[in-house]
């Protein structure tokens, strides 16, 4: 068995050789051990350490007891590391955790940065396992255990003022609170209290605490504050800059850079600047919907560019297909965040509150995901994207997004293939026209035009969009039109993907309940839920009660994914049902759908 000896004192005596954790025995014998390490090599005559260990109550043969425990301790250590050496035994060898804990202090009392300060002492007190010693008896560890516990106190307190002055005051107060729950009389947890209330914002919670241990002094000890305490409340009541933050305020800055091509949403960004408006006891929450592709992303980037004034502290940008919390709190000052879902909740609304940000939530699922994530009060709006309403979370005003203005979606045409729209304005008519003013399909189709100059707009009207099915290969920008479709139908059943492709066979501008549900033969009842659960997710929209239609890029889309993933036979089918239902209906006679 090989490897460093390391031994802890600050907490149980414990020993390891390598990752071996060692049997050192008894109490007694894990006493004699503590004694020896504390010594730090010095040598303990057998009176000390019977002194050390029994007191005035040492037994008779006590002596043969204290070389009894060495001889086992020899026996479990390595050979040499308990040496006799003048009648005594010191210990030579082995790295020791009060030792590493000392030289943290050391270093951070040397240090002339508040980060490296802070380092230091982190560092230090990680070292620490518990009560030290523990388990040990005597006079000699009660000794130790009441200096380095006074050792540690400092520490905390150093450590909360490095924290201060390194703009982490949440952490700070945890800590001073903690500490004063232990020791209400002490004072200079009490003076850092107030300071690192004072700097988060917290002024009449920063005089509280003075008026608190004012009370506790008299009432206990018939004293007053020190000066310390009394020129902190001073200095709080004549706002001196002096206690001002020494380091200038990180503002993140994280939402990614705004569309040059960005045209129109007037009245949607109207709205949604209305609704930001932050109230002293809530949080307000926007949140746009609309389907995959037609521009929500690009909205809520595009205000929050705009609203920067609003929201001085800065603005945050999340993705929610992973799990945003720990990047979001280190955005706003937390190094390490901890590990449990509830503890990072409580500590995002702790910094978040009191400071104007604005936190974009993008692709937004579900209801757990956003009530993690609501900020504190006092400054704060959250912006959310999302493809359908989520319900389950209070106070959210939504947003429908829908396609652009006929001539909004004109505009950003232009913008995109430049002079041949005023050469052929009816041809550009007709291409805009077929996008139902979703803008990823206005973007597609424009950059695959402006790509070929030599184009006339009437020629690109035959040599873009999705091909017949079958065709030998895919024009490129249908992969940009129906790459948000295709992940919006990775997050529905089969039976609501097979729905949406096969109602897509039917000829006509919408479709009756009735009628789609003869399409996918299936009970009225049935149907209603698939296609209301696809009006959810915006794929089909609502063209009055019971009618249903698509909007054409969709339908070509749907229409495609019928060919490949039902095949000929099964839309047939579709279309045969479809067919006969109007017949039915009509005697014979089919009426438009």
């Amino acid at each position: 068995m090989g490897g460093t000896l390391r031994f802890e004192v600050l907490g149980p005596v414990r020993a390891w050789l390598g990752d071996t954790e060692l049997d050192l025995g008894t109490p007694q014998q894990r006493a004699i051990l503590g004694i020896l390490l504390l010594r730090t090599g010095a040598t303990a005559t057998p009176d000390q350490l019977i002194s050390a260990v029994w007191g005035p109550a040492a037994p008779r043969a006590a002596v043969g007891m204290i070389r009894s425990y060495v001889s086992r301790l020899r026996r479990v250590l390595p050979a040499n590391v308990i040496e006799s050496v003048g009648g005594g035994y010191a210990l030579r060898t082995g790295s020791l955790d009060a030792t590493d804990f000392g030289d943290h202090i050391a270093a951070a009392r040397t240090a002339t940065d508040p980060h490296t300060t802070g380092t230091h002492l982190r560092a230090a007190l990680g070292l620490w396992r518990g009560t030290p010693l523990a388990g040990v008896n005597g006079e000699f560890a009660e000794i130790e255990r009441t200096r380095l516990a006074k050792v540690r106190l400092s520490a905390i307190e150093d450590l909360a003022a490095a924290d201060i002055d390194t703009g982490r005051h949440v952490e700070a107060t945890a800590a001073l609170e903690e500490v004063i729950a232990g020791q209400p009389l002490r004072e200079r947890p009490r003076e850092l209290l107030m300071l690192a209330l004072y700097r988060a914002g917290r002024q009449a919670d920063a005089l509280a605490v003075f008026t608190e241990i004012r009370r506790l002094l008299d009432d206990e000890l018939g004293l007053e504050p020190g000066p310390g305490l009394r020129e902190m409340q001073r200095r709080i009541l004549a706002a001196d800059p002096g206690l001002r933050d020494h380091e200038p305020r990180h503002i993140p800055a994280q939402l990614p850079p705004d569309l040059p091509d960005f045209v129109g949403r007037a009245d949607e960004l109207a709205v949604i600047t209305g609704a930001l408006t932050p109230s002293g006891t809530q949080v307000p929450v926007v949140g746009i919907e609309g389907l995959a592709g037609v521009g929500k992303t690009t909205l809520a980037v595009h205000l929050g560019h705009t609203l920067t004034d609003r929201f001085p502290d800065g603005q945050l940008f999340a993705d929610l297909t992973a799990d945003p919390l720990p990047g979001l709190l280190r955005a706003v000052g937390v190094t390490d965040p901890p590990a449990a879902q509830a503890e990072r909740a409580a500590l995002w609304r702790t910094h978040t509150a009191g400071r104007r940000l604005l936190i974009v939530l993008d692709n937004a699922r579900d209801a757990d995901q956003l009530r993690h994530l609501v900020p504190g009060a006092g400054g704060a709006a959250v912006l959310i994207t999302a493809r359908r309403r989520i319900y389950g979370v209070p106070y959210i005003q939504w947003v429908r997004l829908q396609g652009l203005r006929e001539d909004e979606s004109r505009a950003l045409f232009e913008r995109l293939v430049g002079d041949r729209v005023r050469r052929e304005p009816d041809a550009a008519h007709a291409l805009v026209a077929g996008t139902a003013g979703l803008p990823q399909v206005i973007a597609a189709l424009g950059s695959r035009i402006a790509s070929r100059p030599e184009w006339t707009l009437d020629a690109a009207r035959d040599r873009i969009g999705r091909p017949v099915p079958g065709a030998p290969v895919s024009r490129p920008e249908c992969g940009a039109i129906e790459s948000p479709y295709l992940s919006t139908l990775d997050d529905l059943t089969p039976e609501q993907v097979r729905a949406f492709r096969l109602l897509a066979v039917a000829d006509g501008p919408d479709i009756t309940l009735a009628a789609a549900a003869a399409v996918l033969d299936l009970p009225a009842t049935d149907t209603a839920l698939l296609l209301e659960s696809l009006v959810d997710v915006h794929l089909l929209e609502l063209g009055g009660v019971d009618r249903y239609y698509f909007h054409a890029p969709v339908r070509h889309f749907a229409r495609g994914r019928a060919f490949v993933e039902d095949g000929p036979e099964a839309s047939q089918a579709a279309l045969t049902r479809l067919v006969r239902f109007y017949s039915a209906e009509n005697g014979g006679v089919r009426a438009p759908a």
